[in-house]
């Protein structure tokens, strides 16, 4: 899904990315519209603008997350402010392409980041990355409480992962399928940059939601 507001720019990437083998399933020019379009198609992978008509795409990408959240999100953006990097990795995107790349380079992005892989322009890696080495250095009462939102679904399921209920309990007690269940595992992985149930576990004791 190719989320931008400018409608050429919209349409020659997603033409780009269909002459390249790329099945594109939908575009949206705005917060709402992503959403939306988002929840009825599932998307692997969503190209995503930082300027959009109806807000940001860091809203965008929480927003689009939560409601598919096995998508992959890559931002696609003119903007190279450390603040507008930092949002939407910060909301759960894989990466953060500049939109001078190349077609090339805007394909093979994407071809990792359906892969799992994190992409970013060079440069913006040092960037994130000195970013939370900084949180993780600095003294306890200077660190910015920086704490990915979590919709109230995926804050629920994490309690009770944290209790040590497998997928399949946390699905009967819910009322949901255990995909469903697994969905808000993986989705809350990817957006608190954890790796596995251990290291979640963990999480939610030191935020006390055990």
């Amino acid at each position: 899904m190719v989320v931008d507001d400018h409608p050429m720019w919209r349409d020659g990437v997603s033409r780009d990315l269909e002459a390249a083998g790329f099945t594109v399933v939908a575009t949206a020019d705005g917060v709402g519209t992503a959403s939306r379009r988002a929840a009825a198609v599932q998307p692997d992978v969503v190209l995503m603008d930082m300027q959009l008509i109806d807000g940001n795409g860091a809203e965008a990408t929480a927003k689009v997350l939560d409601v598919s959240p096995n998508s992959r999100v890559l931002v696609l953006s003119a903007s190279v402010e450390r603040e507008d990097v930092l949002d939407a990795i910060k909301a759960g995107a894989s990466g953060y392409l500049v939109k001078s790349a190349s077609a090339t380079e805007l394909i093979d992005a994407v071809r990792a980041t359906a892969a799992g892989q994190p992409v970013f322009t060079p440069g913006l890696a040092g960037l994130v990355l000195g970013e939370y080495r900084r949180m993780a250095t600095a003294p306890a009462d200077e660190r910015t409480p920086e704490v990915p939102a979590l919709t109230e679904r995926e804050t629920e399921v994490l309690r009770m992962v944290a209790k040590g209920l497998s997928a399949k309990q946390i699905a009967t007690r819910l009322t949901l399928s255990h995909r469903t269940v697994e969905n808000h595992v993986q989705a809350t992985l990817r957006k608190l940059q954890l790796a596995n149930r251990v290291e979640l576990t963990r999480y939610a004791i030191e935020q006390g939601l055990e």
